[in-house]
């Protein structure tokens, strides 16, 4: 008996030690040494902006290229997105990727307020980031959740539906606070910043200038154009000094890539997102590339302009010259791909140094530039809403959305060589046309402009109608284009009251559903 008494006494004994000694240094132990608990504002911006550029951009490819006849799909299979079909699957992506990054972009402006990482210009770098992507996820799908968007960590799991005019009034105020944070121009770390390399002046610039942007987006709004429009005239004209815009195409927001055949440190999504087969695959369609080869456009201009055969835009010519395929052909119309999108590393491999393909592009990351100001200038000066010339504003806007891609070719629309393209291309502004035909004007200019800018084609197209786009025979939809993204299918069961109440504010869940700002 005492053997076995002995036997449990050193049993509990020797589990006591055991413990004691698990318990030892327990939290050191079992704290991960690579993963960051904690995190600063400057180590948070650069991932962010990172990948809310690689979702737009992958969404520009493969959506708004489509459904704006830059490219055409060759295929005659369901779901098409050039003819205006497209799945429900296809809302998830956007909706998951922007309210991450718009989760990591509340966490700057928190952490820029605290005491230890106290800094304004973070937290006004934070809501320009946010007033941008909650545009894109409004403009995309009309009302979402805003107001309690990211609160889950708070218990608000089933975040309720903001409607888009509250929305829109609340981006304003954003954009407000952002400019009177970076007025006071405090110092950030350069690696941080992949956009403008810590430049808080080209900041502050951006923020105005998507400023306008978004006050143009609902200026057709009658409960809300009185205001916009005294706004507009307001950073335009009279307080121009409390609102810096963009001056220069060296102002444009342009997430420029860095990395070489996916070698960091930003690597064009395209490397590594998008099979080099996948690349070339969409043609390039007829109302797109038609027209900048027969202005002899300098963007597509392999002669004077291009690298040894590629033109600046990356896209292959056929042996005809450059050609394109008429979109929203009926299936089983045997549509034969003409010119392309060079991919990387077999189209271009040989050329001249310099050569590469949008792929590999540096300058595809782009957010906001110059040019696609200067032509919202325009519009606001044809409608008499600030001074200047409508005129000199859709020149700049020319000059300079070529000038990005070409820098041979000249910024300012006063020289020769200016006058000499825009006669010869017969695109010289028309002051006997009604405004909407000088509407159409602005807009065909503004459509080659926001080339590769997330979703912006199809967003102003719905706002103002411009350009008008060739309608194929085998549209769906009523040949209508569609007005908005779906809801992810998922939210219907993971918020399904707050789902309900949104479709029952803004109209059914299809994609024929207009947003607030497209509705008469």
């Amino acid at each position: 008996m005492k053997k076995i008494i002995y036997r449990v006494f050193g049993g509990l004994l020797l589990s006591a030690i055991i413990l004691s000694s698990c318990d030892k240094d327990f939290e050191g132990i079992n704290t991960d040494p690579i993963n960051i608990i904690n995190t600063t504002p400057e180590k948070l911006l650069a991932p962010s902006l990172v990948n809310t550029v690689n979702a737009n951009m992958m969404r520009n490819r493969n959506f708004t290229n489509e459904l704006m006849q830059v490219t055409v799909s060759i295929s005659d299979g369901d779901g098409t997105v050039m003819r205006y079909e497209f799945r429900r699957t296809w809302s998830d992506y956007l909706w998951n990727s922007w309210y991450i990054q718009v989760n990591n972009f509340k966490d700057i402006y928190n952490l820029a307020g605290q005491s230890e990482n106290l800094n304004p210009s973070y937290q006004g770098i934070s809501l320009i980031c946010q007033a941008w992507v909650f545009s894109l996820l409004t403009d995309t799908y009309g009302d979402v959740p805003y107001t309690q968007a990211g609160e889950g960590r708070n218990g608000v799991l089933e975040p309720a539906f903001d409607n888009q005019k509250d929305i829109y009034l609340d981006l304003f105020n954003k954009l407000e606070e952002a400019n009177t944070l970076l007025a006071k121009n405090t110092a950030i770390t350069k690696l941080s910043d992949p956009v403008y390399n810590g430049s808080i002046d080209k900041w502050r610039k951006f923020g105005n200038s998507l400023y306008l942007r978004l006050l143009l987006r609902v200026s057709g709004k009658d409960e809300v154009a009185t205001a916009s429009i005294a706004k507009i005239k307001e950073i335009v004209d009279t307080n121009g000094s409390k609102y810096p815009i963009m001056s220069n195409n060296d102002d444009s927001a342009i997430l420029k890539w860095t990395g070489e055949a996916g070698v960091g440190p930003y690597v064009n999504p395209y490397v590594n997102g998008v099979r080099v087969q996948d690349f070339r695959t969409p043609g390039m369609c007829s109302f797109f590339i038609d027209r900048l080869r027969d202005w002899q456009d300098p963007r597509v201009d392999i002669s004077t302009y291009g690298d040894n055969g590629v033109c600046r835009l990356g896209i292959n010519p056929t042996g005809s010259g450059m050609s394109g395929v008429p979109s929203g052909y009926s299936v089983g119309g045997g549509a034969v791909k003409k010119s392309y999108f060079y991919s990387s590393d077999q189209d271009v491999s040989g050329k001249a140094a310099g050569a590469r393909s949008l792929q590999q592009s540096p300058f595809a990351g782009i957010i906001m530039n110059y040019a696609e100001l200067q032509f919202i200038l325009s519009e606001a000066a044809l409608k008499g809403w600030i001074s200047g010339s409508a005129e000199t504003y859709y020149d700049k806007g020319i000059a300079n959305a070529i000038n990005y891609w070409v820098p041979a070719f000249v910024a300012d629309p006063s020289t020769a060589a200016f006058k000499k393209y825009v006669n010869e291309a017969d695109i010289n502004w028309n002051s006997s046309l009604s405004e909407d035909e000088k509407m159409e004007q602005i807009h065909i200019q503004k459509y080659y402009a926001l080339f590769l800018v997330d979703m912006q084609q199809w967003f102003e197209y719905r706002r103002t109608g411009h350009p008008i786009l060739p309608k194929g025979a085998g549209l769906k939809n009523g040949g209508v284009m569609p007005a908005r993204m779906t809801y992810p299918v998922y939210v219907q069961s993971a918020n399904p009251t707050n789902y309900q109440a949104a479709v029952a504010a803004q109209g059914q869940d299809e994609i024929f559903t207009n947003v607030w700002w497209q509705k008469p």
